[in-house]
């Protein structure tokens, strides 16, 4: 097979590959010394990743630094060499992971401003910002890598108010600057495992060793969180954060003026959290509160709720969700009246690593999946009751509600329970399946009930109208997921009926999770739920070039296009940042 090679230049001369094969399809893998390139490369860039707030090469003192220098090698010619004689599951491979729009991009130098606009801006997006967040790793990957493993990077699309009115587009992206990225970025390797990619078996294990020895020795500092912060968006209360199950959040602040991101940091409710985050916390639209899980996989309680109030900024009392194994817990939901948890098969298990496994496993050996309710402002669990919900491992909760004398939650169930992170289900990416349903439970029986919305259709990350977060809605926007985990299109469903409005973007084109943006002066009233248009990251792989796609909501008919100036990767989660959120952002300093 013919091939064509190219590569990007990295910090410490780590470099991107591309292979671009004669039938279409690109191939993206690291490598660590660019001068093994076949003698046909060419060199297509110099651009460093990080290309603002650079960060100074790590400075160690004469001990400090002959530790550091022993542990690399201790690293580089025993540990890696192990792991090299691995074969890597395609959930892992980097060559898989990080192939074709899914590779990494560097930072802009500064936005982009005046960007191209095909259609008219609605009046709703004018002087606010889109802002999607993904995974884009800094470093090459030393083993494996999950597509969830990279470094946080935020891409920003401001709709600036132009001197006729209308909107003048500008695009930003920036790292966000985690405490595992500084530091990284500054030693010129990376000394933290990955997550997901790396913690796997014996090598794992020996890769936690070195990060500890690496902290005992002084070289990295453990104690400011090792998070990527490269999932979820919220914002609260004069805040943008940026989040990831691993660590804390981190407050971003957005210029009102071009949408530039400058990382303010680590976010801990002023000294209240303890413990990591989940990416996807509530924000109660009609009172301003946020409603939000933390995370504990090696000790008891593994999951706490809890909630703050944006008037005071206090955070409720931790209420301890029991549960009997660490459960991968991505989302949640709330109600009016209710907080609802799941409780899945899919279960953190660290001593597999003695057994040569994954730490991330799905589990028969224990009842089927089942959910717990709350009282949403309850401050013990006193009242928690639980509920059998078989066959569903839901990744992600649209909205859930109150309906008599029952609580509906609407949710994509995935199938197998853990595509994402095994090759258990066989068949690989091509196995995995995500049925939008409607489950109910019963709060007089204590049964619950599930039903297929739109049987037949992958539909994943998405949104529904989010002021109207734990209210009846009757409208979910969700991508059109296939070839998985790529999104060919964008679904408007009607969660009432099943019909399925579906604007796809065409021929080998892809897009991103879509968000809905309420028109301007359009009210939270269920007759004015779909009034508002949906926004969409889109990218063109044959052409290489990407924009931003503007849907009327109600006809998903496309009302305007923002071409961006450079490729962007396929990503995660977004929101959209009003004008008078920008206002009232709180000042970019601690």
């Amino acid at each position: 097979m013919q091939y064509k090679y190219t590569h990007i230049h990295c910090l410490n001369t780590r470099c991107i590959d591309h292979v671009a094969y004669r039938d279409g399809t690109v191939r993206s893998f690291f490598s660590h010394n660019h001068t093994t390139a076949p003698k046909a490369a060419a060199s297509i860039a110099t651009f460093p990743l990080l290309t603002t707030y650079p960060c100074k090469p790590a400075t160690l003192n004469t001990i400090r630094g002959l530790l550091a220098a022993a542990l690399d090698v201790v690293e580089d010619s025993v540990l890696s060499p192990l792991e090299s004689k691995k074969a890597l599951p395609w959930c892992v491979d980097p060559a898989v992971q990080l192939a074709g729009n899914f590779a990494p991009v560097f930072e802009s130098p500064s936005p982009v401003r005046d960007l191209r606009v095909n259609g008219e801006i609605p009046p709703g997006l004018v002087g606010g910002v889109y802002v999607r967040n993904g995974a884009n790793p800094l470093l090459s990957p030393q083993a494996g890598h999950h597509l969830f493993d990279g470094d946080g990077m935020l891409h920003a699309v401001a709709f600036t108010s132009s001197a006729t009115g209308g909107a003048a587009p500008s695009y930003a992206r920036r790292f966000t600057r985690t405490n595992r990225l500084v530091q990284e970025a500054a030693l010129g390797r990376c000394a933290f495992p990955k997550a997901i990619g790396e913690l796997h078996g014996h090598t794992g294990l020996a890769r936690l060793m070195l990060l500890g020895l690496r902290a005992a020795a002084g070289v990295v500092d453990t104690s400011r969180g090792a998070g990527v912060a490269n999932a979820g968006l919220v914002y609260f209360d004069g805040r943008l954060l940026a989040l990831s199950v691993d660590d804390m959040p981190y407050h971003v602040h957005i210029s009102p003026d071009d949408g530039d991101l400058t990382t303010v940091g680590r976010f801990d409710f002023a000294g209240q959290l303890r413990t990591p985050m989940i990416a996807h916390p509530k924000v109660d639209h009609i009172t301003g509160e946020l409603f939000a899980l933390s995370y504990d996989i090696a000790r008891r309680p593994y999951l706490r709720y809890f909630h703050v109030d944006p008037a005071t900024g206090e955070k409720c009392p931790d209420v301890a969700v029991e549960l009997r194994r660490p459960t991968m817990v991505h989302d949640f939901a709330v109600t009016e009246s209710y907080a609802v948890v799941p409780d899945q098969q899919v279960v953190f298990d660290l001593w597999r690593m003695l057994r040569g496994g994954s730490p991330v496993v799905y589990t028969t050996a224990r009842p089927p999946a089942s959910a717990s309710s709350l009282g949403a402002y309850d401050r013990d669990g006193s009242r928690m009751r639980w509920f059998d919900v078989p066959d569903c491992f839901c990744f992600h909760i649209w909205n859930a509600w109150e309906d008599a004398d029952a609580v509906v939650i609407i949710c994509s169930c995935m199938t197998p329970p853990d595509p994402l992170f095994s090759d258990s289900g066989g068949g690989g990416a091509a196995s995995v399946r995500a049925t939008l349903s409607e489950i109910r439970l019963d709060l007089v029986t204590g049964q619950s009930c599930r039903r297929e919305i739109a049987p037949g259709l992958n539909l994943e990350a998405g949104t529904a109208n989010r002021s109207r977060l734990g209210r009846r809605t009757r409208y979910a926007y969700l991508a059109v997921a296939k070839p998985w985990p790529r999104c060919r299109g964008v679904a408007k469903v009607d969660l009432d009926t099943g019909e399925l409005a579906v604007r796809e973007f065409g021929a080998g084109r892809f897009g991103s999770e879509p968000s809905f943006v309420p028109a301007a002066g359009a009210s939270s009233s269920e007759e004015e739920e779909d009034e508002g248009h949906v926004v969409v990251l889109v990218h063109d792989e044959a052409a290489g070039t990407s924009e931003l796609v503007v849907m009327d909501a109600r006809s998903m008919e496309v009302a305007a296009t923002v071409a961006l100036p450079c490729r962007v990767p396929y990503g995660f989660h977004g929101v959209f940042v009003t004008r008078e959120q920008l206002a009232a952002q709180r000042a970019a300093c601690l």
